[in-house]
């Protein structure tokens, strides 16, 4: 596994060629948020390309635009009071013309997109806006039909099967969907970046690395409407036991948001996670792994370390059971009870080697949830230093080898721990 540091080293050396200047303004960009600037984006980038490396400027100026594409050995630098914002048209996002709130999946197009691509940076202190208002609404009232439904939108950065990336001191906004999804990527690098969407923006996921080996996230702030961050692993990948591994996520702040997430698609594997000195502040969930049947894979050697939670419900969520609800939707999808253990399958959750160290918490409701199925218990379970208070204690169920250490879950109703077929040490 790389270090963090020794990540960061390569990638600082990967992207070190970019000098030569293609600003959009000399291409016809006007910056002025009423002008399109698409043709000028766009030409100014495949210029780029064409060359060989270089970076691609953005001074001070809103610069108004319908889907680009990035292309390889390119830096996007937007200056400080630069922002490159997306039209509030939704045609402009649709593969084919349609009513956008009644079409499929995969019907969209990201804002900024890039395929196949090594040495990609993005940096200058500039933001990157994604118009999401003009989307949110319909998302919403779709949810609120069918909770946990994620109605089909653009995101905003997405990055697939690319060598060495890196984004920097830069805002991420009002994404209509996710902000940024590397997919099939090694070597990223995020750093020093703000994301920001309202609380109530449905589905607009922080940062979600997919299927990627090598991450590093750190001193980031996010504050946004689902999952501050999204490890996910929807499928295998060739030549890899583990379709995302080797995974760092340091010194960052999640406000609002469903905290920092495992899942829940695990079907390729889950390998080598460390999430460390991070501060979480009215999520909606702190530390979570979720799965269930179907979309499930091996999720192991992962550790929280040196966590802090203020007003969190709850602080701690291992689920084989994620029915894609959130705990503000109008109708919860409860567990099965008595749930019957069903054959082990290429897509069973198994979840095993979590450790949890120096976390102290306080919850608006539940200490939290550990629940695995009657076939897969979830396994190898260490708190460490774990102090957790709340309403109500933490429900563990079909679990082994779960152990607390110096560790205490305080409850103003009931007892610490609700326990069913479950092998717990050290707390009453």
């Amino acid at each position: 596994m790389k270090t963090a540091f020794a990540l960061v080293a390569v990638l600082c050396a990967g992207n070190a060629y970019a000098q030569k200047i293609f600003d959009v303004r000399d291409y016809g960009a006007k910056g002025d948020g009423v002008t399109l600037d698409t043709a000028a984006i766009q030409k100014a980038l495949d210029e780029c390309g064409k060359s060989g490396s270089g970076t691609v400027r953005f001074s001070a100026g809103t610069y108004l635009s319908q889907p680009i594409q990035i292309r390889t050995k390119t830096t996007i630098e937007l200056d400080a009071g630069a922002t490159l914002q997306a039209t509030t048209n939704q045609l402009d996002f649709m593969k084919s013309p349609g009513v956008w709130y009644k079409a499929p999946k995969g019907s969209f197009i990201p804002f900024v997109s890039g395929k196949d691509l090594t040495d990609v940076t993005f940096t200058g202190g500039g933001t990157i806006d994604g118009s999401g208002s003009a989307w949110w609404g319909e998302a919403e009232l779709a949810r609120q039909r069918v909770p946990g439904y994620t109605l089909p939108r653009p995101n905003l950065v997405v990055l697939q099967r690319c060598q060495n990336v890196r984004m920097e001191n830069i805002t991420l906004q009002n994404s209509p969907a996710f902000n940024f999804g590397p997919d099939e990527c090694e070597n990223v690098v995020v750093t020093n970046v703000t994301i920001l969407n309202p609380a109530h923006s449905a589905n607009t996921d922080g940062i979600d690395p997919a299927n990627c080996k090598n991450v590093l996230i750190t001193k980031c702030r996010i504050d946004t409407g689902d999952d501050n961050i999204a490890i996910k692993s929807g499928h295998k990948v060739a030549g890899r036991d583990f379709a995302i591994e080797d995974i760092t996520v340091t010194d960052c702040t999640f406000l609002h948001g469903h905290g920092m997430s495992i899942g829940s698609e695990t079907l390729g594997g889950v390998h080598n996670v460390t999430v460390k000195n991070c501060a979480f502040e009215n999520t909606e969930n702190g530390i979570r792994i979720k799965s269930q049947r179907g979309k499930g894979g091996l999720v192991e050697n992962i550790v929280y370390e040196d966590i802090t939670m203020t007003n969190v419900d709850p602080a701690v969520t291992f689920t084989c059971y994620y029915s894609y609800s959130s705990a503000h939707d109008p109708v919860q999808k409860p567990v099965p009870q008595n749930d019957k253990a069903e054959p082990m399958a290429e897509g069973t959750p198994v979840f095993r080697d979590i450790h949890v160290k120096n976390l102290t918490a306080t919850c608006q409701q539940e200490a939290g949830t550990i629940i695995g199925l009657p076939e897969s218990c979830i396994s190898n379970v260490t708190f460490e230093n774990v102090k957790i208070s709340a309403v109500s204690g933490m429900k563990i169920t079909n679990a082994k080898g779960i152990e607390f250490k110096n560790s205490d879950v305080t409850v103003t109703k009931g007892p610490s721990a609700i326990l069913h077929d479950a092998e717990v040490k050290g707390l009453e």
